[in-house]
């Protein structure tokens, strides 16, 4: 007798559940994208235990027939495709034919549904893959499935299912995602009869989002929005104050589907570049509508990728929106005081006295300032040259002598030869001296570099350096990026080498010490960034070491040229490596912390 044995159907249905049905968050997804295409507006969820006991998932849809209700549970079966040109342009979120299949496969089904034009409603009942008849029953319109004891004949898959609270973690992860998605729907999720989430249909995505996460995050987004090339992208950005640790707040979707991509996650990291800290992942909501027929949804089983027919077009698109946006926004950093308690728990204390005493230190604090003022100056402040209009300006190169009109009357002063405090319209502004000093650098010398090779000037001693086989591996693969940075170097011996010449912008840097660093870089991360990712680590590291560090004592010129230079930046909020150059603080905030509101 052979060995090979054809399954039953229903074996083959159990097998299939294991790849569109993991958890009850993966049936969740699959009625409520069942309910989206049936043109519902209103969908309410219901869990017991997590979604282990029950799962019931009703909607105000168009429903099914009679004649369809019993065959919707066959596998392979739908309504939304008929033939193979169907799948060259899928409009629906589901569309395989395998999800009711499955799911009434592991669990116990009854699924009860009404057309509009009918005048009574219709159930069936089914029992991991046995079948009962179709019955009529009194219900609404629409349809409303009930799934209950998830995996209860199959105890090795059941017993992978986790705590109530976190298989309800997974749900309403996948809730999040299509209600996202969907801002025109009237959605509920219920649990243990307990309303975890009411949404009004026809919300702002503002709104929406304000009520599945918090209005801090709502608040800190940036909207921006671009249509070109029959790409249409919305997007909300936070900024980068808001910035997480992973990934896990990062929505993308695809034409109201939620779908992971390596190109669109990569055009997103590329658009934050030098605006976050390493480590640190943007808070984004992306809102992508193309032509149905340009991708292709029918890669994966949970159908969470797709593939682009033009991937890098995509890319280039979504990276130039968010980019443009982000460069174009101020990101100043907000500062944020903790409230000061006015009383604690199981203590009374005399509000009014409070309110006396916080009057009396602001009282005299400001008295403190009036005798001693911060240095208030119009002295005029250095501008670049007319005849060397593109000349790097303070700290990174020669001063020009040319000079404008006054600067507008401000007051400052240097704290510890680290910051510099100064004012702004409604408040002051605490800048971080090298940190705002290495961005105006690294600006410009992205500037520089994009035009042509950084100007260099011959070093008077050669410097001479020896080479490790890391570095000389290093040195001999990026030989022309050296070169582009006005840096020569000729052989000196056996093994070693020497620094002819070094760019003019980097005269305060020591041109040993940056090259072997530069060289180092080089090995270590040469392999695994691109070009312009691996000249963005370089011009980094020149902008760090040419700025002027903290502890450095600056005069009231220095200060001018570096607050003036701030106004004139493209993106003066944040150092190169993501981190603030300052923060501000308003005067409402400091009137409340003082009781003064």
């Amino acid at each position: 007798m052979g060995r090979i044995v054809t399954l039953d159907q229903n074996m083959i249905n159990m097998i299939a559940a294991g790849e569109v049905i993991e958890r009850p968050a993966s049936v969740v997804k699959e009625l409520m994208e069942n309910s989206i295409d049936a043109g519902a507006t209103k969908i309410t969820v219901s869990l017991e235990d997590g979604g282990r006991r029950l799962i019931t998932v009703n909607d105000n849809g168009y429903g099914i027939e009679s004649e369809d209700l019993a065959h919707a549970f066959d596998p392979h079966t739908t309504s939304k495709i008929k033939t193979s040109k169907d799948l060259q342009g899928i409009s629906t979120l589901g569309f395989r034919g395998e999800a009711l299949a499955s799911i009434a496969s592991v669990a116990q089904i009854r699924a009860v549904s009404r057309t509009k034009d009918s005048s009574q409603a219709n159930f069936i009942e089914i029992d991991c893959g046995n079948k009962g008849s179709v019955g009529p029953c009194s219900a609404d319109y629409g349809t409303t499935i009930h799934v209950r004891d998830i995996f209860y004949k199959l105890p090795a898959r059941r017993k992978f299912l986790k705590t109530a609270n976190t298989e309800l973690g997974h749900v309403t992860e996948y809730f999040t995602r299509i209600a996202l998605a969907n801002c025109g729907l009237d959605m509920t999720l219920q649990h243990n009869g307990r309303e975890l989430y009411r949404l009004i249909g026809e919300q702002s995505s503002h709104r929406r989002i304000a009520e599945l996460f918090s209005s801090e995050i709502s608040e800190n987004l940036i909207e921006t929005e671009s249509e070109e090339k029959n790409l249409h992208i919305f997007a909300l950005l936070g900024k980068p104050s808001a910035s997480r640790t992973n990934n896990k707040f990062q929505y993308v979707f695809l034409n109201g589907r939620y779908i992971r991509d390596k190109f669109i996650s990569h055009a997103i990291k590329e658009a934050y570049r030098s605006s976050l800290e390493p480590n640190r992942f943007p808070v984004v909501f992306l809102f992508i509508r193309m032509p149905y027929e340009d991708y292709d949804v029918n890669v994966h089983p949970t159908k969470i990728e797709v593939r682009f027919y033009n991937a890098n077009l995509i890319h280039s698109q979504i990276l130039g929106c968010l980019r443009e946006k982000l460069l174009g926004t101020n990101l100043e950093t907000q500062a944020k005081i903790p409230q000061i308690a006015a009383s604690y728990h199981g203590e009374q204390k005399d509000t009014s006295a409070e309110v006396d005493r916080s009057r009396k230190i602001a009282d005299a604090m400001e008295e403190f300032f009036k005798k001693h003022k911060p240095i208030q100056t119009q002295q005029q402040f250095v501008q670049p040259s007319r005849k060397y209009p593109d000349a790097l300006k303070f700290g990174a190169g020669r001063i020009t002598k040319d000079r404008a009109g006054p600067l507008p009357q401000r007051q400052f002063l240097q704290v510890h030869d680290s910051f510099i405090v100064t004012e702004a319209d409604d408040g002051f502004v605490i800048i971080d001296q090298h940190a705002l000093h290495e961005r105006l650098i690294y600006e410009n010398l992205h500037r520089r570099i994009r035009k042509s090779k950084l100007e260099s000037q011959k070093l008077l001693i050669p410097e001479s350096f020896q080479l490790t086989d890391a570095s000389a591996d290093a040195l001999k693969t990026n030989a022309e990026l050296i070169e582009k940075l006005g840096i020569d170097l000729v052989p000196f011996g056996p093994r070693s080498y020497a620094i002819q010449a070094f760019p003019s912008l980097l005269a305060k840097v020591t041109p040993l010490d940056f090259v072997q660093d530069l060289l180092d870089l080089l090995a270590e991360k040469g392999a695994s960034l691109d070009a312009d990712g691996l000249l963005d680590e370089v011009l980094n590291m020149a902008a760090c070491k040419a700025a002027i560090k903290a502890g450095q004592k600056l005069n009231d010129s220095e200060i001018e040229q570096l607050l003036a230079d701030r106004e004139t930046a493209d993106f003066a909020s944040r150092c190169p490596h993501g981190r603030p150059t300052m923060i501000k603080f308003s005067m409402a905030e400091l009137q409340k912390q003082f009781k003064r509101t």
